[in-house]
Parts: C-alpha cells; sequence; structure tokens
C-alpha cells in the first residue's frame, strides 16, 4: 500500500462495503496522489482503524471504494507526546510533521520564555488547528493508523503540573544522563524540546522541581526542529517500536 487516505466515518466497515471518499479528500485523492480504478489503497478513521480498498471509481469530487479487509491498531504504549517549544518561520511546524511520522501521539504547544513567536489568544487558536493539519498529512504520508492530537497552548507551569501522572523528559544538552540509557517504565512520556535559545534556566528549575528529568542526545546541538524527531528515534528503539 503505498496510499492512506482519511475518512472519519469507517467504525463498523467490513469487507466488501462500498466506502466513499468526498471533498478535499478525494481532490487530493485523484488530482495529487492520482488514484485509478482498480489501486489498492488504505483508508483510516486516524484512530486506529484501517481498511484496505480497491479503487472503483476516481474523480475528483468523489472516489468510491470497495473494503477487502478491516483491521484496528492499538496505539502505541508508552504512549510518547512531545511538547514543542513556539519556534521562528516554520522550524516548529516542521518538527510536529518529522514527530508524526516517527509516531509521537500527542503534541502539545510551548509558549517558552525564550520563544521568537508568540501567540495570543487568536493566534492559539489558529496554530493549534494548523499543527492539527500537519498532523495529519503527516500521518496519512506515513501509513499511521492514528493522527496525533494536537493540545491547546501550554506554558510552562502547565507542563509542570502534568509531570506527576507522566514521565516528563526534557532535553538538555547540558545534562549528564544520556536518553539512550534511561530505563523505561509503564508511565508515558512526555518529551519536552525548547526554543532555538535553549530552555531557560528558571525553566529547567521550575519543571525538574515537578520531577522532570533532563536527558541528552549527544555531543551535538540541535535545532528545535530537529531534536525531537531525534529523541523519538531513540524512544522507538528503547520501546522496540522499532
Amino acid at each position: 500500500m503505498s496510499s492512506l487516505f482519511l475518512n472519519d466515518a469507517l467504525e463498523g466497515a467490513s469487507p466488501g462495503d462500498r466506502l466513499v471518499l468526498s471533498g478535499l479528500e478525494a481532490k487530493h485523492a485523484v488530482s495529487v496522489s492520482r488514484v485509478r480504478a482498480g489501486e489498492a489503497v488504505l483508508v483510516g478513521n486516524g484512530r486506529g482503524l484501517l481498511v484496505e480498498c480497491v479503487v472503483e471509481t476516481a474523480r475528483p469530487t468523489e472516489v468510491t471504494l470497495r473494503a477487502e479487509s478491516v483491521s484496528s491498531h492499538d496505539e502505541r504504549q508508552p504512549v510518547i507526546s512531545l511538547a514543542q517549544a513556539l519556534a521562528k518561520g516554520d522550524r516548529d511546524e516542521r518538527a510536529v510533521q518529522m514527530c508524526t511520522e516517527l509516531g509521537v501521539s500527542c503534541i502539545i504547544p510551548w509558549q517558552a520564555k525564550r520563544s521568537v513567536s508568540r501567540w495570543d489568544a487568536a493566534k492559539a487558536a489558529k496554530g493549534a488547528q494548523r499543527w492539527q493539519t500537519i498532523a495529519r498529512e503527516a500521518t496519512k504520508q506515513s501509513l499511521r493508523a492514528h493522527v496525533p492530537t494536537v493540545k491547546p497552548l501550554a506554558t510552562t507551569a502547565m507542563l509542570a503540573s502534568g509531570s506527576a501522572e507522566q514521565r516528563m523528559l526534557v532535553l538538555d544538552p547540558d545534562a549528564e544522563t544520556a536518553l539512550s540509557s534511561i530505563q523505561l517504565d509503564d508511565r508515558s512520556i512526555v518529551l519536552v524540546v525548547g526554543p532555538e535559545g535553549g530552555i531557560a534556566d528558571e525553566e529547567l528549575r521550575e519543571l525538574t522541581a515537578a520531577n522532570a528529568e533532563r536527558v541528552r542526545l549527544g555531543s551535538q546541538v540541535l535545532r528545535t526542529s530537529s531534536a525531537g524527531a531525534a529523541a523519538l528515534a531513540v524512544l522507538n528503539v528503547l520501546t522496540q517500536e522499532w
């Protein structure tokens, strides 16, 4: 299978059912992915359900498919969330894209002290929606069964308040502990990635006071756009996802 398309209304689908893609999803399938009658494609609901289908008709306004097989996929364990600091340009958006492809389950936009980009109330709603769209498209590109959820904009205090229920790993090039050396347990993980200028000392103190753990990737300092993806690659190995 080389193409995945999303249809939110797949619950109850069975082999032999006729399914329909319409609107922007149909237009993208025909105009961009160039699907044609007779091709095999995947259709998912973004919540773990995947249906292998054969295209019956393909028009820019509507694609009809015949379901061949249906499978259900659980979310990865442990669940890994990304707290990504806002960054200038499209660096934070590139982080969202790459981390989605690498299997992150949840994305939290973080207004860090040194974030050049600032979201006010109006920008926060639009920004989170933009990130959700990027995550949705990256899910399709990587043939994932689950679309990550993008949470509302968080402050450092909000991140710290949630660290009691989850294991929070803060990427810090000055940390003594290598990410590759940690021992995992049953707790879900929140991976915290700072902005271009790094995480401010007072933010590190606030997070570590709330039991967050500082970890490093290596001797190099990565951009905020790539640090989360590199850390996820390490966690994918540690969790035997890879």
